[in-house]
């Protein structure tokens, strides 16, 4: 089990400072997006730099929903600079390149494909010492600050991939509720349905027992392990805080009880799902973010057509969930139940039904797009979707029933309308 150091609480960013000072960082490489390198978190962040005399240069650079390219102009940037620490202030996409720049530049002569996931990739362990970095998350999402992760699209060949190993997990995550105040309304949506999905996946995933073979050495474990005892208590506690605030925090950006909630729950699910892993929900995600056409989502100040990740699982979640139920439908009952479904009389052959139509219900209540059609997708695009997902091993055989690409077809094709 591996999980970052947490801090919690409102203005603790103003620490950071401290932090750098105390591991005696000498040069600092802060990395963050073009949009928020303007706003109040990042500001926060100078600010605690300055005061505390900590010689730092910034990268702002990263791109929503990173790329292999945006990747590898962070990481000559961190090798230029030859940093002994990183800060990322962001959501997902800006920890994530800040844990590849980190990587690669301790790494510096190893090929980028190296510890990318295999089959895409060599998915070599991570052998080389890295440098302390310390995550501000700014969105209630990714849970990025306590996993080993980086996730990024590989344009070559339109599939969303990535880099998995405990080595590069942040050694601390400030969470600091301040930050997401400035979140607006439809990115805390999208957010909030990835803290959903990596409860309701990694609670659901093939149990840690039924994994095999045993790795011939520690080194070789994945970080995803399939649900665990411990990972099952994070999951069902960040399912219950969505239950109970993701619509508030979305509703009234003034809630600060509600958007300090699903601040934390992003960090639980993020603990929970960091060991136990997701399934298919992500790995069917991967191409719909990665063939992305012409959409753009609103509130997402970017340049380039997108499909924000929260919304690209979220979109299959009743297919996905009506179509694992069979294999464990106590705990996607149990997953219905805490999201707000009486299952006082419901029968146990029911439970992926049930747990759909509250997904449904809980979708529709939030206005999210009526399905892959409705984000540009028709029924001509599933063979190139499955496609892009047949790759995603390192999740997809996370699943507690396994998939053939016929399956496949159906769960994108179920997944064109939703209500």
């Amino acid at each position: 089990m591996a999980i970052s150091n947490i801090r919690y609480g409102e203005g603790v960013t103003k620490e950071i400072g401290m932090d750098l000072q105390n591991l005696g960082s000498r040069r600092v490489c802060l990395m963050t997006d073009r949009n928020l390198s303007q706003l109040p978190p990042v500001k926060a962040v100078l600010n605690s730099l300055a005061k505390y005399g900590i010689n730092f240069q910034m990268y702002d650079n990263v791109r929503v929903e990173p790329t292999d390219h945006s990747f590898l102009d962070a990481i000559a940037f961190a090798k230029k600079g030859e940093f002994d620490a990183y800060v990322a202030v962001g959501g997902g996409s800006v920890m994530d390149t800040c844990k590849a720049a980190n990587l690669y530049a301790s790494s510096p002569t190893s090929d980028f494909l190296d510890f990318v996931n295999a089959p895409i990739g060599k998915g070599q362990p991570v052998t080389v010492p890295l440098k302390p970095l310390i995550a501000v998350p700014t969105t209630a999402g990714t849970g990025s600050e306590t996993t080993g992760v980086a996730i990024f699209d590989f344009k070559e060949l339109k599939v969303k991939t990535g880099i998995a190993s405990r080595a590069i997990k942040p050694i601390l995550g400030i969470i600091d509720p301040l930050h997401t105040l400035s979140m607006p309304e439809r990115v805390v949506a999208n957010t909030g349905f990835d803290v959903l999905c990596h409860a309701l996946e990694s609670y659901t995933a093939l149990p840690y027992k039924m994994r095999s073979p045993c790795p011939s050495n520690p080194i070789n474990r994945p970080a995803y392990q399939g649900s665990n005892p411990i990972s099952d208590v994070w999951a069902l506690h960040a399912l219950r805080i969505v239950a109970k605030y993701l619509k508030r925090a979305i509703r009234n950006p003034e809630d600060r009880e509600a958007r300090g909630n699903m601040h934390l729950a992003s960090a639980f699910a993020g603990i929970g799902f960091g060991n136990a892993g997701v399934h298919l929900c992500h790995g069917m995600s991967y191409p719909i973010s990665g063939l992305v056409k012409t959409y753009k989502a609103k509130d997402y100040n970017v340049d380039h057509s997108l499909v924000p990740h929260g919304l690209s699982v979220v979109l299959t979640s009743p297919a996905v969930f009506a179509f694992t139920a069979p294999i464990n439908p106590e705990r996607h009952l149990e997953a219905a139940q805490i999201l707000g479904a009486d299952i006082r009389t419901a029968r146990i052959k029911d439970a992926g039904l049930i747990l759909a139509d509250t997904l449904r219900k809980f979708l529709f209540d939030l206005d999210v797009d009526d399905g892959l059609a409705a984000i540009g997708y028709s029924k001509a695009d599933i063979p190139a979707l499955v496609k892009g997902t047949v790759p995603q091993e390192r999740v997809t055989k996370l699943s507690p029933r396994p998939q053939t690409e016929e399956d496949l077809s159906a769960l994108f094709e179920a997944s064109m309308k939703l209500y």
